[in-house]
């Protein structure tokens, strides 16, 4: 299909962070875009007023007349109306991950994979890169602050592809890339792996795809002849030594090609030390001086939903956090701690998808109670049906701290008026972002 106007591209979950960058990325080419998604959300409405027409019921006489080409997320259900309509018809259809394939077949592309850290990593490389004048075009999975969007549009086929590699579904089989990072492989998405060993081959199938170099954090179990190797120990390409974090602000050397690097990052945690450091290298595979990647990510503000801090006054501290794993959880805490060490910590956390609940149910009991008080909202679905005896009543059981309850979600403002807390944290990937802008204003009113 040729670039331009008169082709239309319907999305079916355009509302999806991965979906709605493709939306924008097609619509700056000029096709008309239209799309369905469950309900409407502030991405929606950006969309919309975009130009593109997006609609809110499932319903198979909404779709556009002429559809030249459909994209879905694997989280659409397969039974929805418009997508079994669309399947009668002799329309091109195919996942977000093979639009992403194709469109990286088209560019040297840097991606990045792994079970967490990969969207606060994809915006470092492409803010490093834009920073540093190279022609980028990145596809986030979360909004950039240094963009305020989830995609940066480049110039032409001629530009970088920065693209996030997901693994669920084993999306990023569908990527070519010429340089990729893996920052991490914990267990997770087991329903779609059916255990570790399977993910673990997943990653190295991916591996597999790379042309030139493998960034690898220490510690994880990639074959590969093209690998290289970053993280604390003394056995790595690349060495990280952190010199002081404090404030938010942590101050580090990378030690890597005969060569010492300091690095102020105005981050906290560990986890988005090692971060840097892969985009870092990734930054050097295309010739970047250190100096100059330094420099950039000084100016570095986050990704939305990451360790983003929206109240920080004398009194009062509200964090929200996408994390939806027990290892995003202990890393999001443990950061939280060290930025806020005298603080008393109320963490009201949405858990995500039943399945990964019922599979992690002991290492989210044992991470969620390192906050010093705890929320708990039901479990958010997604694109998942029950599943008897896996509630959030039976994960705050296992919580072993004195300051736990449940929370209706419509009872939550009221609930956190009421209390008032000294630093408050949302956490989670379900629907939880929607109490953002609320409680925040609320905040800034005590």
């Amino acid at each position: 299909m040729k670039h331009g106007e008169g082709h239309t591209i319907y999305l079916l979950g355009i509302g999806g962070i991965g979906m709605s960058a493709l939306a924008r990325y097609y619509h700056s080419f000029g096709y008309t875009i239209a799309g369905y998604d469950r309900t409407p959300s502030p991405l929606t409405q950006q969309l919309e007023n975009e130009g593109m027409a997006i609609h809110y019921e499932d319903n198979p006489n909404l779709l556009p007349a002429l559809i030249d080409m459909v994209i879905y997320t694997p989280a659409v259900p397969k039974d929805l109306k418009e997508f079994e309509a669309l399947q009668k018809h002799n329309i091109k259809i195919m996942k977000r991950s093979e639009a992403l394939g194709q469109i990286s077949e088209q560019h040297f592309t840097i991606a990045v994979a792994g079970t967490h850290g990969k969207t606060t990593t994809t915006a470092m490389v492409a803010h490093i890169l834009n920073q540093c004048g190279k022609n980028t075009t990145a596809f986030i999975g979360g909004i950039a602050n240094n963009f305020n969007s989830n995609l940066l549009l480049g110039q032409g086929k001629d530009s970088i592809l920065v693209a996030e590699a997901d693994e669920f579904d084993r999306s990023f089989l569908h990527l070519r890339p010429n340089v990729s990072i893996i920052n991490s492989i914990d267990s997770d998405h087991l329903d779609i792996y059916g255990d570790r060993e399977h993910l673990v081959a997943g990653f190295n199938d991916f591996a597999q795809l790379t042309e030139q170099k493998v960034i690898v954090k220490e510690g994880l179990a990639i074959q590969t002849d093209r690998g290289i190797r970053f993280g604390f120990g003394d056995g790595c390409d690349y060495r990280v030594e952190i010199i002081k974090s404090e404030k938010g602000i942590t101050d580090f050397i990378i030690d890597g090609e005969g060569q010492k690097t300091e690095v102020r990052l105005p981050m906290a945690g560990d986890h988005n030390v090692l971060n840097a450091t892969a985009a870092f290298i990734a930054a050097r595979q295309i010739g970047i001086e250190p100096k100059a990647i330094a420099e950039a990510l000084t100016s570095f503000k986050g990704v939305k939903r990451r360790f983003d801090i929206h109240v920080n006054n004398e009194k009062h501290c509200y964090i929200d956090d996408y994390a939806h794993h027990p290892e995003e959880i202990r890393s999001c805490l443990t950061a939280i701690r060290t930025s806020f060490p005298e603080k008393h910590i109320t963490l009201v956390f949405q858990p995500h998808l039943f399945s990964r609940t019922r599979d992690f149910m002991d290492d989210f009991a044992s991470v969620l109670a390192l906050a010093d008080e705890l929320i708990l909202l039901d479990i958010y679905p997604a694109r998942e049906l029950p599943i008897a005896g896996i509630t959030s009543q039976a994960l705050l059981d296992k919580v072993q701290m004195r300051n736990k309850r449940i929370c209706k979600k419509e009872e939550l403002i009221n609930l956190i008026d009421e209390e008032k807390p000294e630093l408050l944290v949302t956490m989670g990937a379900g629907d939880i972002d929607r109490f953002v802008e609320p409680l925040e204003k609320l905040i800034k009113t005590w």
